[in-house]
């Protein structure tokens, strides 16, 4: 029997037909389609969303926007929402402005209308001062509506570049991305991608990955002008960093996971690795230090005996900048002899190392450096040194701060190799000099770090009036 349509004469009959029209956008291409993504174990874009937002507080809008195409028979084929489910609601109890991409419409190509739609998400999130979480899936733009497509892309770009360091920007690559597309996420200030290695987080499926943006949002502020949340304090016992006084090997050049270090001074299970699949020399996460989120950078011992190349350095600028742009302040831990020597010529790990160099001069929070073990050579400079802008540095017994290493040096100065090992292979020549602030006991290191940063939440740094510097890229 077919259902009668609503009386629009009516109070009643406009109220049925506007339940009527949300629940088009509900399932704008059928039930089928629905089905059809169940059936090959995902999500659907709303699904998504919901998945991703607190429970009940998602608000939709647009949710009846259709394009306005009409040739190639576009106008027979319009359905609700165009491709693209936006909106706002609460993730841990904090707004964040909302889109999920539908690849069940039009295989996902975008149009006009859909690009608006967009463009009015982070339009709400800039003036309102919240994060945009952008979940993408699908294939480029919408042949049918022709040109104007590659200037919708052109302004959803700009979009994000304007938005880019004033809110976060996660971007959830839930489906398949190809063409333009595929450009949106990198746009992004964190990446989360299904098995995709250079993504900054992975899952395998929608689900893990839609936990993995609610549990990426809680390190980070809403906007650039707002503290990240804090937890509380975890109770840990005094003895409990005691381990941190045997980390170091005894045996030289010995290695060591320098996750067995941070894990002591991090609070408990807050470590949240950035990038684990990349460039495995150095570590970026962030943590929670006494409650305080912060940005981890480490040296890696066990992969390549933590040498920096260009796509270690090119990972930790990246992170230190998205750290800086969003007041985390960054604590770094030291073991590396620098650059391996086979690549000190590479233009490319030149101009890598001179972005790590910019990027931790440039940043202006707070920033605390502790050197476990080597710090040798262009290593010492480009991990934190004091006079790259380091508020607090803090040096290990156990740590080598010179220029390089004991054979090297012996050979070039026509020393004795023990001697020169013995005196200047410690931390107490840049500590005279005040490259150094203190040598510490390794067991105190979290007691430390806490501390500094309590201190540092008071930091202020007035710069020189400029549009901006000019990194390296």
């Amino acid at each position: 029997m077919t259902q009668a349509k609503p009386d629009l004469t009516t109070t009643s009959g406009k109220l049925t037909d506007l339940r009527n029209r949300l629940a088009e956008a509900q399932s704008p291409v059928g039930d089928e389609a629905i089905e059809a993504t169940h059936a090959a174990g995902d999500l659907t874009a709303r699904e998504r969303l919901l998945a991703l937002l607190d429970e009940d507080s998602f608000v939709e809008t647009d949710a009846l926007a259709r394009h306005r195409a009409t040739e190639f028979k576009m106008d027979r084929t319009r359905p609700a929402t165009d491709g693209v489910v936006t909106g706002y609601g609460l993730v841990g109890g904090r707004r964040v402005c909302v889109f999920s991409q539908d690849d069940t419409v039009f295989d996902g190509a975008l149009g006009e209308v859909y690009a608006e739609k967009i463009l009015k998400v982070y339009d709400l999130a800039t003036k309102t001062g919240v994060p945009v979480v952008g979940i993408y899936a699908g294939v480029g733009p919408r042949l049918a509506e022709g040109v104007v497509t590659l200037g919708m892309y052109a302004k959803l770009f700009k979009a994000a570049a304007d938005a880019s360091g004033l809110v976060p920007q996660i971007a959830v690559v839930s489906g398949s991305v190809q063409g333009l597309q595929s450009v949106g996420p990198w746009l992004a200030d964190l990446v989360i991608g299904l098995d995709h290695d250079t993504a900054h987080l992975t899952a395998t499926d929608d689900a893990e990955a839609i936990a993995r943006a609610r549990t990426v949002l809680s390190y980070l502020p809403v906007n650039n002008r707002a503290e990240a949340p804090r937890r509380d304090a975890p109770e840990r016992p005094a003895t409990e960093s005691a381990a941190l006084d045997t980390a170091i090997p005894d045996a030289e050049g010995e290695a060591f996971d320098v996750r067995a270090v941070l894990t002591q001074i991090v609070d408990d299970a807050t470590l949240l690795e950035v990038k684990a699949g990349v460039a495995g020399n150095v570590l970026t996460a962030f943590a929670h230090v006494d409650g305080r989120p912060v940005g981890v950078i480490a040296n890696q011992p066990t992969v390549q005996d933590a040498v920096l190349d260009a796509a270690a350095a090119n990972k930790a600028a990246r992170f230190i900048r998205t750290c800086d742009a969003f007041n985390l302040p960054i604590v770094q831990f030291v073991d590396s002899a620098g650059i391996d020597p086979a690549e000190a010529d590479s233009p490319t790990v030149q101009q890598a190392a001179a972005q790590l160099a910019y990027a931790n001069a440039e940043a202006s929070v707070g920033k605390i450096t502790v050197v476990l073990r080597r710090a040798l050579g262009s290593a010492y400079v480009l991990m934190g040194a004091k006079d790259t802008g380091a508020d607090l540095v803090y040096a290990w017994p156990t740590a080598q701060i010179a220029v390089t290493g004991a054979q090297a040096a012996a050979a070039a100065l026509d020393a004795d190799v023990e001697k020169y090992a013995a005196e200047h292979l410690n931390p107490y020549r840049a500590t005279e000099l005040g490259l150094v602030d203190a040598v510490i006991e390794p067991s105190t290191t979290r007691a430390k770090v806490a501390d500094g940063l309590l201190l540092l939440e008071r930091k202020v740094v007035v710069t020189r009036p400029k549009k901006h510097g000019n990194i390296p890229l």
